[in-house]
């Protein structure tokens, strides 16, 4: 008779789409020796002598010697099968680590914390083995005993590789529904709408993911898509660009320079020269053949702002006589943006609840962003979370929102 004692055996299975890898098993935890007929015993221990060497393919041809010996007890199957499970996935021999694992997880032999280890190594088993409806299949079967997050993400990534775009979705809404979804699933979600032409259930996906994971290429896109939706107002361009100021999205010149006029043409001269300054700062203005151009704007915001600032007075006293709402607002903005908090958001605040406005839902839009300016975050977000309208009004309200929690890196 033969001593035989079970060598440890590893499994390293590679990592599978986006960021998720399967991980590291153990399969075999340290066991007494057994005590095996010769004919079995031997070939056993040279079999493992190979797997040490890394010869793995020589361990598979000296295990299946042992198919033939007949008259085999459970047991000895059981140690002949756990030793090839191990030398055949390390060989890359997965339809016979396969049916290996299949049997020791069926042998009744196994604790439940290795039987459900030998689960997660046999999914990964038929995965690397590309055999992929067979994996979703052993998936399910474990998580009708657990669920489990990590095997749930395996489960969509396979559905993303076959193209089962019913059960991808059905997965990705449930794992939602539970709070689950990670930046990748998010993605995979987005490019299944894409496929789909979903354009709506798209922007909401890359909402969420500007939302909680806020990158520069997610909130371009959003900017890009929102703008491109049926009804939105060419009026709101201007505090679209406010959001690609406040998640650093603006490089070029050309951007910089659009923002600045535009805020000119909104009388809001005090921000107009804080975009300006930015773009000096970073690099995009004063320079080039363009250089001059820059110059021009710089000097003409900071002209309008000193006229401004002159007749001040003159100018607040008219529009109140003549019920200007609307200019009383745009002023008191202004007056936010160069520093005058107090004054510029009580008179921004009259002038809404003075009503006449012509756009109030911009109106309310644009208070929420003089709160943000002013650093009072609690107020701006009460006040967007307000703003409805369907041109465009109750998205950029929602973004701003975004932006104030958690802007762009």
């Amino acid at each position: 008779m033969i001593k035989f004692r079970l060598a440890h055996l590893g499994l390293a299975l590679a990592a599978l789409g986006f960021t998720a890898a399967v991980p590291v098993v153990g399969l075999a935890p340290a066991y007494a020796a057994e005590t095996l007929r010769p004919e079995i015993g031997k070939p056993l221990q040279e079999a493992q002598q190979l797997m040490k060497s890394g010869k793995n393919k020589e361990a598979l041809a000296k295990l299946r010697q042992l198919d033939s010996v007949s008259g085999k007890s459970a047991n000895e199957t059981y140690l002949i099968e756990r030793t090839r499970a191990g030398a055949a996935s390390q060989a890359g021999d997965y339809e016979t680590a396969a049916k290996a694992f299949e049997y020791l997880i069926g042998s009744g032999k196994l604790s439940a914390a290795e039987k459900s280890q030998f689960s997660e190594g046999l999914i990964g088993i038929y995965m690397r083995a590309g055999d992929l409806s067979k994996a979703n299949a052993a998936i399910e079967r474990q998580l009708k005993e657990r669920d489990d997050p990590k095997l749930r993400a395996y489960l969509m990534q396979n559905y993303y590789k076959q193209g089962n775009v019913a059960a991808l979705e059905n997965e990705l809404r449930n794992a939602e529904k539970r709070g689950q979804l990670s930046e990748d699933q998010l993605g995979m979600l987005a490019n299944v709408q894409l496929k789909k032409n979903d354009k709506a259930g798209y922007v909401n996906t890359i909402e969420k993911l500007a939302a909680n994971y806020p990158k520069a290429q997610y909130w371009t896109d959003l900017l890009n898509r929102v703008q491109g939706k049926p009804g939105f107002s060419s009026r709101l361009a201007v505090d679209v660009w406010r959001l690609k100021l406040a998640n650093n999205l603006m490089k070029k010149p050309s951007e910089y320079m659009e923002m600045a006029q535009l805020v000119l043409q909104a009388k809001a001269p005090a921000e107009a020269i804080k975009v300006i300054d930015k773009g000096y700062k970073a690099g995009a203005l004063g320079t080039g053949p363009d250089a001059a151009r820059h110059q021009r704007l710089k000097d003409l915001a900071e002209k309008t702002l000193a006229e401004q600032n002159k007749n001040l007075a003159a100018d607040e006293a008219q529009m109140t006589k003549d019920k200007d709402n609307d200019g009383l607002f745009a002023l008191g903005y202004s007056l936010v943006q160069s520093g005058q908090s107090d004054k510029g958001l009580k008179m921004m605040d009259a002038a809404i609840k003075a009503g006449g406005l012509k756009y109030p839902e911009d109106a309310k839009l644009h208070l929420g962003e003089a709160y943000a300016v002013a650093g009072k975050k609690q107020q701006a977000i009460s006040t967007l979370k307000s703003v409805g309208g369907k041109e465009g009004t109750a998205d950029l309200a929602r973004y701003f929102i975004m932006a104030i929690n958690k802007p762009a890196a």
